[in-house]
């Protein structure tokens, strides 16, 4: 099922994607947006595509013409929340079903769609349970490689650019720039934030084996 085959059996659909998953540091970000039919041609011809095949100026620029053109929705979980929330969930596929529900729901309290689109990584259940009355009345699609729909290739750009913000606004509050990812220079910083005295949990996904690095390393 391709992008022509979602928009011939559908009129309006949403695309649904995070970002932020793999960062040790930074928000877990969900972004969805909206693709009209009448749109697509539009929308095709920005040449969207997955952004982690996006450098980050292209990022930036994509993401300017879908929120400028596009309804769109995002649900930003800082650090210290995302902390909080996944004590509660104990399971990332919860928190994420959690929050990828959020912005469909925050999308059908104004405008009409017929289907949501997304990833499939084994939390669809979670999905489905965590959506409340409008989202009830809509289809639900979770397939793999789900970015080369072009609603959730938008979504994917969403949501990348307002993680890469929302980290660049931490990075100015502790005076160095926070590593992306999840490599050995995130350890670095980590140790950076712990001799200034910073609490990682405002910084960090916390359940992440860096922690354990930072703190015993």
């Amino acid at each position: 099922m391709d992008t022509q085959k979602i928009f011939h059996k559908y009129s309006r659909v949403i695309g649904v994607d995070e970002s932020g998953k793999g960062d040790y540091f930074g928000p877990l970000v969900a972004a969805a947006v909206l693709i009209k039919k009448e749109d697509l041609d539009l929308v095709a011809g920005w040449g969207v595509r997955d952004s982690k095949t996006l450098s980050e100026k292209q990022i930036i620029e994509k993401a300017r013409q879908i929120r400028e053109k596009l309804i769109y929705n995002v649900v930003v979980i800082n650090p210290k929340k995302y902390n909080e929330l996944y004590s509660k969930f104990k399971n990332l596929n919860r928190l994420l079903a959690w929050a990828h529900a959020r912005v469909i729901e925050n999308i059908l309290e104004s405008h009409k769609a017929d289907v949501a689109i997304s990833d499939q990584f084994g939390y669809l259940p979670y999905v489905e349970k965590a959506l409340m009355e409008e989202g009830k009345k809509i289809d639900f699609i979770s397939e793999t490689k789900a970015e080369r729909f072009l609603p959730v290739a938008c979504a994917s750009i969403v949501a990348r650019f307002t993680f890469i913000n929302a980290l660049q606004r931490l990075s100015d509050e502790v005076g160095f720039v926070l590593s992306k990812g999840g490599n050995n220079s995130t350890i670095i910083d980590g140790k950076k934030l712990i001799s200034a005295q910073l609490k990682l949990e405002d910084y960090a996904k916390v359940h992440f084996k860096n922690t354990k690095e930072i703190i015993e390393g």
